[in-house]
């Protein structure tokens, strides 16, 4: 009996450990987008989908000069740097940044990828050159000013494997970068090696690699926004039934891949913008389609959820040249904005502000008008 209950024991422990496993994964289910406008604005901005907890996000300010020193699993004993352009980031738990612009127009955001990051063994000898997955981020948005200068960079860079203490496992990830000239890249990790990706198509969701999603692409190659044509089979003319037919079998659903095609397709039929604010506007509408609502994200119930209203917890955009971040969250869908060039990133010192002053939506009554 008792070698019974163990054996049951265990098959329990492994199913709740597995079962963690696909909820922290399942629950990271962002998508990022860029388009670009006639004036050769470029935009870039993501979802960011987290149901297991509150993230307490914040807008965070880091100056030119502030000292970094990257994590290793040996303790704060990375890489050293100080950086050289001051960077606007989004903070998860007064500590992760997960997405942000710098003073040069440099955007940049990372993407959970667990089950396909594979980071290389720490060597305490290369300790100069290493730094945690959660360090990247910080890393190129305060050291580079374009996506050349960046894989060139994070050439010479190790990210090795250090356990986050909100996950309780190393964070698994991959980047997307894009700079104001337009160029895109993607970062991931395979093999202990860090993996460069020119990215023709300016998407970027989560699982499997990013080479596999341009692959599997070539399975929707026949959609269109404009109506199939008539013809007939048999004797029986077949017309569209209705409007978007042709995208009709565009994918629906929330898993990574399809995502992936949903986010090419509407970027690629999106409606041609002059730019700044055009642009922003035509971001945020194909955006909405990725929202995510409340513990609709994989497993987003297993921990201790704090009644979001929604798993999409905040959208955000970077005009790179322009310089303005834009933003609403699932507290607020109104747009806020942050100009960039208004701020004194030579003040020393970081500083931060909530995303939500408070959090309810507001409504402007216009019966008075009526």
């Amino acid at each position: 009996m008792n070698k019974v209950k163990k054996k049951l024991g265990l098959v329990i422990f492994i199913c709740f450990i597995l079962t963690i496993s696909q909820a922290v994964s399942g629950a990271f289910a962002c998508t990022g987008l860029s388009l670009t406008g006639e004036d050769g604005t470029v935009i870039y901005g993501r979802t960011m989908e987290w149901g297991a907890f509150d993230l307490h996000t914040q807008i965070l300010v880091v100056p030119r000069d502030t000292e970094f020193q990257g994590e290793t699993p040996d303790g704060i004993n990375g890489k050293r740097w100080n950086a050289r352009y001051g960077f606007l980031g989004f903070e998860l738990l007064d500590r992760a940044v997960s997405d942000g612009m710098n003073e040069k127009g440099l955007a940049a955001g990372m993407f959970y990828h667990q089950g396909f990051a594979e980071y290389p063994k720490y060597s305490p000898a290369l300790s100069s050159q290493s730094m945690s997955p959660g360090d990247v981020l910080p890393f190129i948005l305060s050291s580079f000013s374009t996506v050349d200068e960046v894989r060139v960079g994070m050439e010479q860079i190790r990210v090795v494997s250090v356990k986050d203490p909100a996950l309780g496992m190393a964070v698994f990830l991959h980047l997307m970068v894009t700079d104001s000239d337009g160029k895109k890249l993607v970062i991931e990790f395979k093999d202990g090696k860090t993996k460069f990706f020119n990215n023709p198509v300016g998407v970027i969701t989560n699982n499997p690699t990013f080479d596999w999603h341009l692959t599997n692409l070539r399975n929707y190659g026949y959609l269109s926004n404009e109506a199939f044509q008539d013809k007939k089979w048999g004797d029986l003319k077949i017309s569209p039934l209705a409007g978007g037919s042709g995208l009709l079998g565009v994918p629906g659903d929330f898993t990574s891949p399809s995502r992936f095609v949903r986010a090419v397709i509407f970027a690629q039929t999106a409606r041609s913008t002059s730019g700044g604010m055009d642009t922003v506007q035509e971001f945020f509408r194909i955006m909405d389609s990725f929202d995510v609502g409340a513990k609709q994200g994989e497993g987003s119930d297993l921990y201790q959820n704090d009644n979001l209203p929604a798993d999409t917890v905040w959208t955000s955009c970077h005009d790179t040249k322009n310089m303005i971040t834009y933003y609403h969250t699932a507290y607020n869908r109104r747009l806020r904005s942050i100009n960039l060039k208004k701020i004194d990133f030579g003040k020393a010192g970081k500083r931060s502000i909530p995303l939500d002053t408070k959090r309810v939506q507001d409504i402007e009554d216009i019966t008075e008008k009526l």
